[in-house]
């Protein structure tokens, strides 16, 4: 859902509400406080028996009991302020009770939460009450929180289960122990370069993750990145409907969240559909700009008609002009990933995270690490995308390919090349189908990216795995379309990219 939900974890319960708001109502006795306890289920039989016989009778001293049932921590401070203003909900979601509150934002608050049968502790996003009567938002949020339910990769925080139950919608995710990328950036201004290409290839991860799934993020900003304790980024809110690019500016400037603004202005003005990864992409160079400069790489601003203005995004300064320093590779990221116009943009998050590897690992000591030619003019990185859905493969084959100094892209879905191909748009020199674990899929896919128009005249490489390497006969080749048997001997590979693809070939 939107609305800039700023989700902060502590390691600790918050320290105890003032003691004016804590004994709000002095009329109850510490008796029926005890009995309010037990009747929202925060404590058992037991434990009320227990309670009341310390307490000593019906007329007990409600300071006394509330102060024990804090001791024992039978409740805490959150659950006995919910007691004392007569709150009969919002103690349980589902399994899980709410200890308190951890994050709020326009449509949901996020809660630390214990599972009562076993005892794992949860985070649990509520949809606020005044949303839940919208059909439609209640709707789209148990969609979004389903939808999270299918993704699972380190860089995403994982959610367990959305519901409805007893008038409230909820997603149960994974707690994290650690802070937002926005607190961590306010505590810490900026980030060493090391550090943020290696926030931004997590990051990158998790998006392409999505990517795959054909799943783009629509909300990425700074609060929606996690930082664990053990600094790792995941993201959060995965799943966003957005807005209409195509929405009048007085019904965008409706909406409660900024950054829902800004991707439909970004949209609109670069005239690309709305749910196109590239935007996505936009924004998280926006959100490395920010860790590498300490400065918003776009005006913030309330006045949400001045976010509709493509002047906001011409006006963003050159990252070099304030980090002169900064290293010309990482530049060289931060400009692309940015890039107003969509064309000259990372085409997807795999190809932003091809470069950011290769410039983490090159290190950040302002070595350009650009390959020349014995003439000392640069020579054309040759692309490769690749189609494998083993996360295992993906990741061999990837490593082995830039070794050699491939840029290399990933996608799982085999049918997902013929689609990003275009007359005007090509984004690799070269598509390796893999039959290891797509079988006969791999095979159809690349006869068909063969038969396409716009695809034909593409170099593609079919790699037959040891069960696979009678199919050869079935595959349509020619001089720029070839059939490899697994185990890859890589000198024959070479050999054959660059007869297909040779380095001073135009893209």
């Amino acid at each position: 859902m939107t609305g800039g939900l700023c989700w902060v974890f502590q390691a600790t319960e918050l320290p105890p509400l003032p003691e004016a708001s804590l004994f709000a109502m002095p009329e109850w006795t510490g008796e029926q406080i005890a009995q309010a306890a037990f009747d929202r289920d925060l404590i058992d039989d037991h434990q009320l028996r227990e309670v009341s016989s310390e307490l000593g009778g019906f007329d007990s001293d409600p300071d006394q009991a509330k102060q024990l049932l804090l001791r024992r921590e039978l409740v805490t401070n959150y659950q006995l302020e919910k007691l004392l203003r007569g709150d009969r909900t919002g103690f349980f979601y589902g399994k899980y009770k709410s200890l308190y509150q951890i994050g709020t934002g326009t449509f949901a608050r996020v809660f630390r939460a214990v599972h009562r049968d076993t005892g794992e502790v949860r985070a649990v996003k509520v949809l606020r009450s005044r949303h839940y009567k919208e059909p439609q938002l209640r709707e789209q949020f148990l969609r979004e929180g389903e939808m999270g339910c299918t993704l699972r990769h380190p860089n995403i925080v994982p959610i367990f289960e959305a519901a409805s139950d007893h008038g409230s919608c909820y997603i149960v995710m994974e707690f994290i122990e650690g802070r937002n990328l926005r607190e961590f950036l306010k505590v810490r201004s900026h980030l060493e370069p090391d550090q943020a290409i290696r926030l931004a290839i997590d990051i990158c991860r998790g998006l392409d993750y999505a990517f795959q799934r054909g799943i783009s993020h629509r909300d990425l900003k700074a609060s929606n990145v996690l930082i664990s304790s053990l600094g790792q980024a995941k993201l959060l809110d995965f799943g966003l409907a957005g807005a209409d690019p195509n929405s009048s500016d007085a019904e965008l400037a409706k909406l409660e969240n900024p950054r829902t603004i800004d991707y439909a202005a970004l949209e609109r003005c670069t005239g690309v559909r709305k749910d196109d990864m590239r935007s996505d992409v936009f924004f998280l160079g926006c959100i490395f700009y920010h860790m590498l400069s300490g400065k918003p790489a776009l005006e913030e601003t309330p006045d949400r008609l001045s976010r509709l203005s493509r002047n906001r995004f011409d006006a963003m300064a050159p990252i070099q002009t304030l980090m002169p320093e900064l290293p010309s590779d990482v530049v060289g990221v931060v400009n692309k990933s940015a890039m107003f116009d969509p064309n000259r943009r990372y085409q997807s998050p795999g190809e932003m995270l091809s470069d950011l590897l290769a410039v983490a690992n090159r290190g950040t000591n302002g070595s350009n690490g650009a390959a020349r030619s014995a003439s000392g003019l640069p020579i054309k990185q040759r692309t490769l995308m690749v189609v494998e859905p083993s996360s295992q493969a993906q990741d061999a084959l990837r490593n082995h390919f830039k070794q050699h100094g491939f840029r290399v892209l990933i996608t799982a879905d085999p049918q997902r090349p013929a689609g990003l191909f275009t007359d005007q748009h090509q984004p690799a020199d070269c598509v390796i189908f893999s039959t290891s674990n797509l079988g006969n899929e791999a095979l159809e896919a690349f006869n068909d990216f063969g038969d396409q128009p716009a695809t034909k005249s593409v170099p593609a490489i079919l790699l037959l795995g040891p069960k696979h390497q009678n199919w050869a006969a079935q595959a349509h080749t020619n001089d720029w379309r070839a059939t490899v048997a697994t185990p890859i001997k890589m000198k024959r590979l070479l050999a054959l990219f660059d007869q297909m693809m040779p380095v001073g070939k135009d893209s």
